[in-house]
């Protein structure tokens, strides 16, 4: 009798031990899935030739191979099969290495079942229509130089991944934008996306907020609460600045990513969680290791995969199209058309450094739409400074200097914005960094017109 062709997902299980392969297969078979098992490399190959497999379960080490051997095969033949790799607890650097090489994620022995699942339904919605970038008619990234292109790429292809992204770049190049559409196109896009400035933390505060408490766990614990990890369940974790956290954190954090399982201040318990972990920095990781300020075997981890956002300067055909782009969004927000840039306005920004990237670029134009006459914005209305020691300043600049309460004014909303942003926004950090109380920082901020 001929069996019906199924419309379940087919998974291939690789093990040589019996027992953890029929274990696998059970499970996956309770879960409606199609299973097929091989006990060696030789066997998934031949397999995995004859197509239909949605996931391929392997094991990292057999007798005939490995599984980076069947991750080779998948990729020599352009298959679109998400590979995870299932390696011992005292060998998790192979893991690294698989997910270096194209896995889509890992399991430790002993598997646990309940992780064993949730992998698998992940794995299995990756080919599922991507979610949209969050932006409300934005495009997350605006350009078509090589230097973005390059970018966008690789972002499409982490999407497809779970494995850790380390995202590089300088300050205001847009990294925690690039972790969000990486986020917002993956199988996770469903799930919160949790942003952490690690920078912001309180140093005593941060193993609570990082993965929660129980009710009386320290003085003024007066109820449960859960963490960032707890709070990402299923989705992303973004750490940025994640180069701020102190040794003794970095030791728990690389614990939690190695076990996958957290345990509250004040809980005898650990739970497993599921979270994909993206981190930032505009510092240099590696150097931080060869400084003794961040611990090597973390940045093994989290460095799995690197992704460059490029700066502002190595973009210069784009400038012109992603300052039209910021000026519309900042006219809108103003509730006026949108000035056009004049010809020299242009030839000043395309030859400008930016050092702050897209975030100073965005902060010349908001003084630009407020200096404009309305219907055009000039060179002489981005007031731009040159960026090299050579020579006196022009003398735009030293103009913009009268009168001195316009002066003041821009200088403290630019110190007010600098400090907001390195807080996300938060006014009572904010008010900390710069020195004056919170009441003083809100009415500021009302004062310069900042919402």
């Amino acid at each position: 009798m001929s069996k019906k062709p199924s419309k379940s997902p087919r998974v291939l299980v690789v093990d040589d031990e019996p027992d953890l392969r029929e274990l696998v297969e059970l499970t996956l078979l309770k879960m409606g899935l199609d299973v097929e098992t091989a006990d060696g490399v030789a066997g998934a190959r031949a397999r995995l030739d004859a197509g239909g497999i949605d996931l391929c379960l392997t094991d990292m080490r057999m007798q005939d191979g490995s599984g980076l051997d069947l991750l080779r095969h998948i990729e020599s033949r352009g298959m679109d099969v998400p590979v995870a790799v299932i390696t011992a607890y005292g060998s998790l650097d192979n893991a690294v290495e698989a997910l270096k090489a194209g896995a889509f994620d890992y399991l430790a022995k002993p598997v646990s079942l309940d992780q064993l699942r949730t992998l698998v339904r992940s794995a299995l919605e990756v080919d599922k229509p991507a979610g949209k970038p969050g932006a409300v008619g934005d495009k997350p990234f605006i350009g078509d130089s090589p230097a973005i292109r390059h970018a966008l790429q690789l972002i499409d292809r982490l999407a497809r991944s779970q494995a850790p992204v380390y995202i590089t770049g300088e300050s205001g190049s847009g990294k925690e934008r690039a972790a969000r559409l990486i986020h917002a196109q993956s199988s996770r896009s469903a799930q919160a996306f949790v942003p952490v400035n690690c920078g912001a933390i309180p140093e005593n505060l941060m193993e609570s907020e990082f993965f929660g408490h129980k009710k009386g766990a320290f003085t003024g614990a007066d109820g449960e609460r859960d963490g960032f990890f707890q709070a990402a369940e299923g989705g992303t974790l973004f750490l940025d600045e994640v180069a701020d956290l102190p040794l003794g954190m970095q030791v728990k954090l690389l614990r939690v990513i190695q076990e996958k399982r957290v345990r509250k201040l004040g809980d005898t318990r650990e739970v497993p969680v599921d979270v994909r972990i993206v981190c930032a920095t505009h510092q240099d990781l590696a150097k931080c290791v060869e400084d003794g300020r961040f611990r090597q075997d973390l940045y093994y981890r989290l460095n799995v995969i690197e992704l460059k956002m490029p700066a502002l300067r190595e973009m210069r055909e784009d400038i012109a199209q992603i300052a039209h782009g910021v000026l519309a969004r900042l006219a809108q927000q103003n509730g006026m058309d949108e000035p056009p840039l004049a010809r020299d306005a242009i030839e000043a920004l395309t030859a400008y450094d930016f050092p702050g990237n897209v975030r100073e670029l965005e902060n010349i134009l908001e003084r630009a739409l407020a200096l404009c006459d309305g219907q055009r914005i000039s060179a002489d209305d981005l007031q731009l400074r040159r960026t090299d020691d050579d020579g006196p300043l022009p003398s735009a600049a030293i103009g913009d200097k009268y009168p001195l309460q316009d002066y003041l004014d821009r200088m403290e909303k630019e110190a007010i914005l600098e400090a907001l942003d390195k807080t996300r926004f938060n006014r009572t950090q904010a008010a900390k960094i710069l020195g004056v109380t919170f009441r003083s920082l809100r009415y500021r901020m009302e004062r310069l017109g900042i919402n």
